[in-house]
């Protein structure tokens, strides 16, 4: 029996950085995915009516950041002191606020609006929020966010640059060589790849 249960819609979404961060640490975890015409069935369970969600231990828990905040502190992957999860949370809270820009292009429905606001953010907002993060990793000098091994704040990083090249036909990550080279370097690793590789 799977330790962890994941509840998300078949989609990147929210829900892929939980995905990743429980791959990369090796927990084994049931991915129940299913149709925006389904939620209403897994709804209830919800802890508040929102999705992502998690069963752990028993128990429903939720917050897709507080999930993956957990996992990755559990599992090694919050840095080696205090200083290094401070950059973390700054990296986190960056794409946060990044992602709170895709959320308006992914849900519109009408095609012409959706395509401005997808240009919109491509010329403005991802080399915006990818220059912050650009400099926080040259900063750090390892090719990580922090230390010198894989870390939270990297797979955000891999999880938005490959949501915003597979979702919205935006390459950010070719426009700044180090973040490309952070990409490609999780995107090889090997518990990663693995489960990457389980999604085709």
């Amino acid at each position: 029996m799977a330790a962890v249960k994941l509840f998300y819609f078949d989609t990147p979404g929210r829900g892929e950085l939980i995905r990743l961060v429980l791959a990369e640490a090796g927990v084994e975890f049931e991915d129940v995915r299913f149709k925006q015409e389904d939620w209403p069935k897994y709804k209830p369970e919800a802890p508040f009516g929102q999705s992502p969600f998690i069963e752990y231990n028993g128990k429903k828990r939720a917050q897709s950041v507080a999930i993956a905040n957990f996992f990755a502190r559990e599992n090694g992957l919050y840095g080696a002191n205090n200083l290094e999860a401070f950059r973390i949370d700054e990296v986190m809270g960056l794409m946060q606020d990044f992602f709170n820009f895709l959320v308006p292009v992914y849900m519109e429905k009408d095609p012409a609006k959706k395509e401005e606001l997808r240009l919109a953010m491509v010329k403005n907002d991802a080399p915006r929020f990818f220059g912050f993060v650009l400099k926080l990793l040259q900063e750090n000098g390892t090719g990580y966010f922090v230390g010198n091994k894989l870390s939270l704040a990297d797979i955000i990083v891999y999880d938005m640059a490959t949501q915003l090249r597979d979702v919205f036909s935006c390459d950010v990550a070719a426009d700044f060589p180090e973040i490309k080279a952070l990409v490609e370097k999780v995107s090889s690793n090997e518990n990663i790849k693995k489960y990457i590789d389980s999604r085709k």
